[in-house]
């Protein structure tokens, strides 16, 4: 039987398997799995980020007001109705995107839940 090796993806790995088993091949899995990378310099600040906990009405409002619901810099240019060029939202390169958005979305969800105040001016 003629041996064959490839890298598989795991999203993609029950497909090859059950390719492997209908076709009568038999498949071995890797010994042990490849570390993940540890080199991830700005983990602890997205962990801080992730672990504030809003209990102050009025640091909610400040959260909200100064985190923009949209990305400020995405732009479509026109010149007489017609489109020249748009510019696609810059905000997700930042490297912190994800937690700042949800630290707006619990500054909300703490406004709305908590202090049962009207956030739609916030949307």
């Amino acid at each position: 039987m003629k041996s064959v090796h490839a890298t598989v993806s795991r999203s993609n790995a029950s497909q090859i398997v059950w390719a492997a088993q209908q076709a009568a091949v038999e498949v071995m899995p890797l010994p042990q799995e490849l570390p993940p990378r540890s080199f991830a310099p700005l983990q602890p600040i997205r962990q801080w980020l992730d672990t504030i906990e809003i209990r102050d009405p009025e640091t909610a409002n400040f959260l909200c007001q100064m985190i923009p619901s949209r990305c400020p810099f995405e732009r479509t240019i026109k010149l007489f109705d017609r489109t020249l060029f748009s510019i696609p939202p810059l905000c997700k390169l930042n490297p912190f995107y994800d937690q700042v958005v949800g630290l707006r979305f619990r500054a909300l969800c703490y406004l709305a839940d908590e202090c049962r105040q009207d956030v739609s001016r916030y949307c």
